[in-house]
């Protein structure tokens, strides 16, 4: 007897054309994406385009959300790669119904609409309150240092981009030196010295202007020269910033007593803003800053979430802050926000952080409104508690976390908030944004946070399904 073997004849024609709708499973996440995304408001992507049929047609917004929300989850963000995958990938090939978007267009898509992809999360976040995963009995607020899409090496101080924008100036005095000789530089090319000529060369700009038009946005040009003039500007301004606040203190002190008619004391020891801009910035990146982590500084940003004992995501965005000192409280307003936009009018019952949040006068304000603030006022590593800062909110804080309640409590914000960091990371492998300048990395970090609120209630969706 010979072996038996299913058959395997690649050369095969079907019969009948294929259906992507049976090509994955019916419980698959992309097909979730699909009907979550139909769910949502995309009124915002549809209203940049042109309603009168006119023009090249564009991919689908609905499309082209439900790729990118399916590919961050994944961990896939390379507009490459999403172009690869909607050709090699089953999964991608379902979304994007067959097509295959080239890389430039996914990435003119998610510059062109990078306000609406930020607008997502609060969509996301309603499906979740629909589905009941949208709790505020416990918040758990921290924040995670993520590399900018820039180098540290890149960074330079005033004296450094002075030297080169004169270095850029002199290159270019040169290159029109050599190209225009002894002529100025602005006159007439010769196809437009005579009627005929300038004729045909508007022609053919008019033909040139309509096929632009029938494109889609491009991306504004940010080349490095007008980088270096714009971190320069940045540092210009920062110093006129700091002399202006030392003339309006120097001219308060002068007038000899203080807002409440008491005097001041002995007298404030003068100071003198420099002449010369003394910080440094990015030229790549010029929002990012030098960010310290416990692995060493990093040129990034610092991205802060909120979320719940179900680890939703209830807040998401990004700082230039080093430290997440004074973030406690901004961020427990957007979660509010967001979560009375998703429909969630219940108050935070308790909010849980470390010892960086700690902010008296924060805690107080939260605590005034009713809510449970828990921040322990002396960190991990510290031994014994920090100097001065004894009796108090700082006693009181202290007694509360040392009681079986308040520890209990406490223990959850590791568990709760920590594994969303771990698997954006480590799992899918999201530890740099792609795009420059805080809006950008904004709407991305948004986009990283709204992906996982989808995966987390494709999986609650799951196991209510299972018997």
């Amino acid at each position: 007897m010979t072996q038996s073997f299913l058959g395997c004849d690649r050369g095969q024609a079907f019969l009948l054309p294929p259906s992507v709708d049976e090509w994955l499973p019916a419980d698959h996440f992309a097909r979730f994406v699909i009907a979550a995304v139909d769910a949502i408001d995309l009124a915002a992507f549809y209203a940049g385009y042109r309603a009168d049929g006119f023009g090249r047609p564009a991919h689908d917004p609905s499309m082209m959300v439900a790729l990118l929300v399916y590919a961050y989850a994944r961990g896939k963000r390379s507009s490459r790669v999403i172009e690869r995958g909607c050709v090699e990938d089953i999964a991608f090939r379902v979304i994007a119904a067959n097509r295959a978007p080239d890389h430039c267009t996914i990435a003119r898509f998610r510059q062109r609409h990078e306000t609406a992809l930020a607008e997502l999360f609060g969509e996301v976040l309603t499906l979740c309150a629909d589905a009941g995963l949208a709790g505020v009995e416990v918040l758990a607020v921290d924040g995670t240092k993520v590399h900018a899409n820039a180098s540290e090496r890149a960074t330079r101080n005033y004296q450094q981009l002075a030297e080169e924008i004169l270095r850029d100036a002199d290159a270019v005095d040169a290159a029109e030196d050599e190209q225009f000789g002894d002529r100025r530089g602005d006159e007439l090319p010769p196809e437009l010295a005579t009627a005929n000529g300038r004729r045909k060369w508007l022609d053919g700009a008019k033909r040139r202007l309509d096929a632009q038009r029938e494109q889609e946005a491009r991306p504004i040009p940010a080349p490095r020269r007008a980088r270096v003039k714009e971190a320069k500007r940045r540092l210009e301004e920062e110093l006129w910033t700091e002399q202006r606040a030392n003339d309006a203190y120097e001219a308060y002190r002068a007038r000899g007593v203080m807002r409440d008619g008491r005097r001041f004391g002995s007298p404030a020891k003068p100071y003198t803003p420099p002449q010369q801009p003394v910080g440094k910035i990015n030229v790549t990146d010029p929002d990012s800053r030098n960010l310290k982590t416990p692995r060493g500084y990093v040129q990034g940003y610092n991205a802060q979430a909120v979320c719940n004992e179900q680890q939703i995501v209830v807040a998401a965005e990004v700082s230039v802050s080093s430290a997440d000192f004074g973030q406690m409280g901004p961020m427990i307003t957007n979660a509010e926000t967001e979560l009375a936009t998703a429909g969630v009018t219940a108050a935070p019952g308790v909010v849980l952080a470390d010892a960086g949040y700690w902010h008296g006068e924060q805690i107080d304000e939260l605590m005034g409104r009713g809510i449970q603030v828990l921040v322990p006022p002396d960190a991990s590593k510290r031994k014994g508690t920090r100097p001065g800062w004894n009796g108090g909110r700082y006693a009181f804080m202290r007694r509360v976390l040392q009681t079986d309640t308040g520890g209990d409590l406490y223990r959850k914000r590791q568990q709760m908030i920590e594994p969303i960091f771990a698997d954006t990371k480590f799992n899918r492998r999201i530890d740099r944004f792609q795009r420059r300048g805080r809006s950008a990395a904004r709407s991305e970090w948004r986009l990283i946070t709204a992906s996982a609120n989808l995966m987390k209630l494709h999986r609650h969706q799951l196991r209510l399904a299972s018997p």
